[in-house]
């Protein structure tokens, strides 16, 4: 009988199918991802609210159309007649009555329904740059999320190696005092050390396990374990666009919160000219059918029948609402001049924000490899360190400064490493040019 090493992908062989399950799987940043797009309860809201803005171009549309319309009524009624001269009592008729309208009305000239209309269109095209904006912020939410669940597991490993490190000077440290060549100095450091790092263990356990619960947020499960990276290694890549200003050039071009801000001030402009067409007389095209039964009974005390067939075009000319169109006017301009105002506060904001994560990168890349060297460098002088104590020229706590060092440079380098691939997402997003591409970048940097 052979053994089976389960892997992520199911094995089969003949009639026994065994799958591993998901939580068993290391999880790539794209595998985080892919769940979230159908995990994620504010991604799920964002495309319903995308596929409900798509309907705003048929209701704009709705205004230009022809509204047609059915009316039926069945009624009965009781008419009580004079009563007969010889003073008898009053006699009760009674007259049914049923009746069809078939009324068909088309627009000829509602300037405002086509201002609606056009303004229906610019709120579609709203609504798909807000849906694109979810989607990266999704991104965004799920790769900061996965970053630090990576950055408190480095915590966790370097409070744990520490620990470890520390506990073995202590038992030296202690055999040493026992046997008479060192103080009892050398132990009460290395014992203060060693209680020190059990609780900054504990802490980043626990800080460990909330990043995991807010990753738990965005897929819905416990997130086991993930991939990251380990020695830091990988080369940092050249940014797309060679300088700072060409990308806020490109984000002015592309960033889709602008795009958003635009068609509010947009919409806003056409919303002047809805509100002064509440000045102009619309003309509409009607046609109308009645057939109805039963008519005049309360006058002649006998029904009769009619149909009557009109078609024609009625003009309408507002005259005077109390001053209400000229108010609303007033608002509209104003609330026009917000929104241009607003727009160019968020065209200095995305400058502004392009700017800072660029900075962010090119420093990161240089701490980067700053700390890729602080690090092989506090290896080099733990080693020389330890060598010291053998010989006597160093001493336990020389070794545990060392020690302490060493850890944090590579906990420094880990989370520098980390803030510049995120760094290099937000810029992305500045720039409108994040998507999923972008991500599996990122991931293979992983």
């Amino acid at each position: 009988m052979k053994f089976l090493q389960f892997t992520c992908i199911s094995l089969i062989f003949g009639i026994i199918s065994v799958a591993v399950p998901t939580s068993l799987c290391a999880a790539s940043l794209m595998d985080i991802y892919r769940e979230a797009l159908e995990q994620d309860a504010q991604y799920r809201s964002a495309r319903a609210a995308y596929q409900a803005g798509q309907e705003k171009v048929i209701q704009g549309r709705a205004g230009l159309l022809p509204n047609i319309t059915l009316t039926g009524t069945r009624q009965t009624q009781k008419i009580d007649v004079a009563a007969l001269s010889d003073g008898r009592n009053p006699d009760q008729v009674t007259i049914p009555g049923r009746g069809i309208v078939f009324r068909a009305t088309q627009p000829l000239i509602r300037v405002e329904n086509i201002v609606i209309y056009a303004q229906s269109k610019i709120e579609v095209a709203q609504a798909d740059s807000q849906f694109v904006i979810a989607a990266q912020d999704l991104i965004l939410r799920v790769a900061q999320a996965y970053f630090d669940v990576l950055s408190a597991q480095v915590d966790v490993e370097v409070a744990e190696a520490q620990k470890v490190a520390i506990l073995k000077q202590l038992d030296q440290a202690k055999r040493n005092f026992e046997v008479g060549v060192s103080t009892i100095v050398d132990t009460n450091e290395a014992q203060a050390r060693f209680d020190l790092t059990l609780s900054q263990e504990i802490a980043a356990k626990n800080a460990l396990e909330i990043s995991k619960r807010r990753l738990q947020g965005i897929i819905n499960r416990f997130p086991d374990r993930l991939i990251g990276g380990n020695e830091f290694n990988t080369e940092l890549t050249d940014l797309q666009y060679a300088n700072m200003e060409e990308w806020v050039t490109v984000a002015k071009e592309k960033n889709f919160a602008l795009k958003i801000q635009q068609a509010t001030y947009d919409i806003a402009k056409k919303e002047v000219k809805r509100m002064r067409a509440q000045h102009y007389p619309t003309m509409d095209f009607i046609a109308q059918y009645s057939d109805q039964t039963g008519v005049g009974g309360a006058f002649t005390g006998q029904g009769i029948d009619l149909i009557s067939k009109s078609i024609g075009v009625q003009i309408n000319v507002p005259l005077f609402e109390g001053f209400g169109t000229q108010s609303r006017v007033r608002e509209a301009i104003a609330n026009e001049q917000r929104s241009r105002h607003d727009l160019e506060d968020a065209q200095r904001n995305n400058a502004l924000q392009v700017r800072q994560q660029y900075l962010n990168i090119t420093n990161g890349i240089a701490q980067v490899k700053a700390l890729r060297q602080a690090v092989i460098s506090s290896q080099t002088q733990l080693d020389s360190t330890v060598l010291g104590q053998e010989v006597g020229v160093r001493t336990e706590v020389d070794v545990l400064n060392a020690q302490q060092q060493l850890y944090s440079a590579k906990r420094d380098l880990a989370k520098a490493y980390y803030d510049y691939l995120m760094s290099r997402l937000r810029l992305k997003a500045e720039a409108g040019e994040l998507d999923e591409d972008t991500l599996l970048q990122i991931n293979g940097m992983l």
